[in-house]
């Protein structure tokens, strides 16, 4: 056998059939065999492989045991000349694994060889091609001096800036995203070292196949999308500390005993150091908007106080006392912004229903603390309810600024709208065109773009693969999505590479699937448009759903009494409120007597969307039930099954 493919999967099932349909087409002249390993996934990873491709070789781990482990699992068993270590999230394009194998075949030499890889928005990457992590180099790398000069061969040589992305070249480190092993070599020098749960053992393998005598080379013949590594942002906290403790045990494996120690002093020091600046970074950017708010509110307070004192309140003279100013102004704009959170003013994109709720329930909250303050500091209803107007004028006003001001990030509305060009045939852009509807994502414009005009155009057909570029200037056009029933990989590669320079987002519709999956960044987690399911994910409606929670349960404490003539048991009711308010249980959840893996993850509810029901319907009807209860969540539908099971709220 000439090829072993192995994937190890952890809960990215939309990729993985994304990554298998582009294998099976590269294998259509190749005699291989491939394997998916599954780390304890449990999106249904596994039981979507069966269905979808059943030729494919499957092993389930019970437990997440990491990379190295799952990939040497596959490997003992391997068949192939060569073996192919391959990530879910990666799109092959169809000549990818005749032409590698071909210069495997050519460079005996060759113990390893990876490819030209490209992130989600066509963008080359640049870990495609890297170099050994000395001292030297991670220093370089760690302090930014790559980032500043990526094309030194000095300062730039872990990423080997210096040397052509479109040229081959021998290299000292391979990707694991896309690592094509000679089966001869590995059994040579070993398999992956399972020290590494994840990140460094494609370095430290890679370093053990040169120094077995063997080569490694960049191969751009050919290339490969790698959206992202699913199990962590590259940019996450997460990810610094397991990247660079693998850097540590890399160290003190390959370098000697001095060199190891100044690289352990050195990837500590970027721990900390990346650890504060994110901590920093994450601080700022939640409390920059309030503080921005607080800041706008109260200057406009000050304004509207010495309004008032000198044109109602003290007309003949005299004025507020420094407490008001120095004190409850600031106390008043702390609850406004309080209430603003609870409310969903943060939430984005921003919506005016939400200042107006969170404007009428400040001032609801202003006026009763105003009845409890003592005599003494109640100086003025009036501003009280003139700073609650301006608190929610003031938030419209600074929004339309930062969207003014070009911030994306600050939009009105439910979601921003899009403005999509399908590619393909007439038949799947129908398809894929439907699916949209289906989701949560608000297209502004959707038109079709065929390989020829057809005899009788769809009313969305806007032009023919010739014209892509005039369609998307003159449409304005958002995002592309790719339909791979139609298009193969290299020409979808090529065709997002070649519209880099206009700032599009780009999709990819596979084939017999409901959903469009693709990423913008290496750094970003892959996305899909799916049917929309995660309408009781929404922070929102989880935060809406919370606040539920711990009112009825509060409510429910105080009419304690009430339930206990109804019948209710007191010990069961008891446990439920506080295991509610103490956030162990929620009191309406999904029915538990069916499947509820494919849904949002909840916690276990008191009540269920059939607790009403005088007979158990089928388990079809339960699944319908708990589909349309995640799918169509409101807080009025939680309140409506409380109050229809009050006498069952004792279950436990």
């Amino acid at each position: 056998m000439k090829l072993t493919i192995i994937i190890v999967n952890y809960n990215v099932k939309h990729f993985l059939e994304q990554c298998l349909r582009s294998v099976q087409k590269a294998l259509q002249n190749i005699d291989a065999e491939v394997y998916v390993v599954d780390n304890n996934s449990v999106d249904q990873s596994m039981e979507m492989v069966a269905e979808k491709f059943p030729n494919v070789n499957r092993i389930a781990n019970k437990k997440n045991t990491g990379f190295s482990v799952a990939n040497n699992q596959a490997i003992r068993v391997a068949k192939g000349e060569y073996i192919l270590l391959l990530n879910p999230d990666t799109l092959v394009e169809e000549d990818t694994f005749e032409k590698c194998l071909n210069f495997m075949d050519e460079h005996s030499l060759a113990g390893g060889l990876g490819v030209k890889m490209v992130d989600g928005k066509g963008k080359f990457l640049p870990e495609s091609k890297r170099s050994l992590p000395t001292p030297k180099v991670a220093f370089y790398k760690i302090f930014g001096l790559s980032n500043l000069f990526p094309k030194s061969k000095r300062f730039g040589a872990y990423h080997l800036g210096h040397l052509s992305n479109d040229e081959t070249h021998e290299v000292e480190v391979l990707a694991g995203a896309f690592m094509l092993l000679r089966k001869k070599a590995i059994d040579e020098v070993g398999f992956l070292d399972e020290t590494f749960f994840m990140y460094g053992e494609d370095i430290d393998l890679s370093y053990r196949i040169v120094k077995g005598g063997y080569k490694n080379y960049y191969f751009p013949e050919t290339r490969i999308i790698h959206y992202k590594g699913e199990s962590t942002k590259k940019g996450s906290l997460n990810y610094v500390f397991l990247f660079y403790k693998a850097m540590v045990v890399f160290a003190k494996k390959h370098f000697s005993q001095q060199n190891a120690k100044l690289f352990s002093i050195l990837i500590h020091l970027a721990i900390y150091l990346r650890a504060s600046l994110s901590v920093i970074r994450r601080f700022i950017s939640k409390v920059i908007l309030p503080v921005f708010d607080f800041a706008f509110i109260f200057s406009g307070m000050i304004y509207l106080k010495r309004y008032w004192e000198v044109n109602h309140r003290y007309v003949e003279g005299g004025s507020y006392p420094d407490v008001l100013t120095l004190g409850l102004i600031p106390m008043y704009i702390l609850v406004w912004l309080a209430v603003f959170k609870l409310s969903g003013v943060y939430d984005k994109p921003f919506r005016v229903n939400k200042i107006v709720r969170g404007t009428l329930c400040g001032l609801s909250t202003l006026l009763v603390i105003y009845g409890l303050l003592p005599e003494a500091y109640r100086f003025s209803r009036a501003l009280i309810l003139l700073g609650s107007a301006w608190a929610g004028i003031s938030v419209i006003i600074s929004r339309n600024m930062l969207r003014l001001t070009g911030f994306k990030s600050f939009q009105w509305g439910d979601r921003q709208s899009k403005r999509f060009l399908i590619i393909g045939s007439e038949e799947e852009c129908k398809r894929v065109h439907e699916m949209l509807h289906q989701t949560e994502i608000k297209s502004g414009f959707v038109g079709f773009i065929h390989s020829e005009k057809p005899q009788d155009p769809d009313e969305l057909y806007v032009g023919e693969s010739h014209q892509l570029k005039e369609a998307i200037d003159i449409y304005q056009i958002d995002e592309l999505i790719f339909c791979s029933k139609d298009l193969s990989a290299q020409e979808i590669i090529k065709r997002m590479s070649t519209l880099g320079d206009h700032n599009l987002d780009f999709k990819i519709a596979p084939e017999e699937s409901r959903y469009v999956i693709g990423s913008n960044s290496i750094n970003l987690k892959g996305e899909y448009y799916g049917v929309a399911l995660n309408s009781i994910n929404k922070p929102e409606n989880q935060r809406n759903k919370r606040m539920f929670d711990i009112i009825s349960a509060v409510t429910l404490l105080l009419g304690f009494p009430v339930l206990l003539v109804m019948g209710v048991k007191p010990k069961g009711l008891s446990k439920n409120i506080f295991s509610v308010l103490m956030g162990h249980k929620t009191w309406v959840s999904y029915d538990q007597s069916t499947d509820i893996i494919h849904l949002p993850k909840q916690k276990e509810g008191v009540l269920s969307p059939i607790s009403h029901l005088k007979s158990k319907p089928s388990i079809m009807t339960i699944s319908k039930l708990n589909l349309l209860y995640a799918k169509e969540y409101k807080m009025r539908n939680d309140l409506n099954f409380l109050l229809r099971n009050l006498n069952r709220l004792a279950r436990y």
